[in-house]
């Protein structure tokens, strides 16, 4: 059963100005390993504004609560660049507070705008 779903959009330009306008904003934002390549590169603003669109979609499936913490979800690649959530800490009890047992994450950036959707699945917990 969807138990939530998010859906967010960053302008790419923006969010990167952002970044190098604010030093530690990277590091508030992402894990060392979100902000590298699997081989190791820096990752573009592209792939970075995606990211962060990624977190705050979750936040938004998971009824955007105000307590969640930026490095408690985690976006990985798995197989074939396909992108997956690893939650911990706030993300994983809110999560379980809802009855979420697996998502769903979709991440795309065309003509200046990232955006990724998000799908929370599981059995609802009551009212929560």
């Amino acid at each position: 059963m969807i138990i939530g779903v998010g859906i967010d959009v960053v302008p790419v330009e923006r969010f990167a100005e952002s970044l190098t306008r604010t030093p530690g904003l990277r590091d508030r934002l992402f894990t060392a390993a979100e902000q590298h390549t699997p081989s190791g590169n820096p990752r573009t603003g592209e792939s970075l504004a995606a990211r962060f669109a990624a977190k705050e979609a979750l936040a938004k499936a998971l009824g955007a609560p105000g307590d969640l913490h930026w490095h408690d979800a985690e976006v990985t690649v798995g197989e074939h660049g396909r992108p997956h959530l690893e939650i911990r800490g706030t993300v994983a009890g809110r999560a379980a507070q809802l009855g979420v047992s697996s998502w769903h994450l979709s991440l795309s950036h065309d003509g200046g705008i990232a955006s990724a959707v998000v799908v929370a699945e599981g059995f609802p917990r009551g009212d929560t």
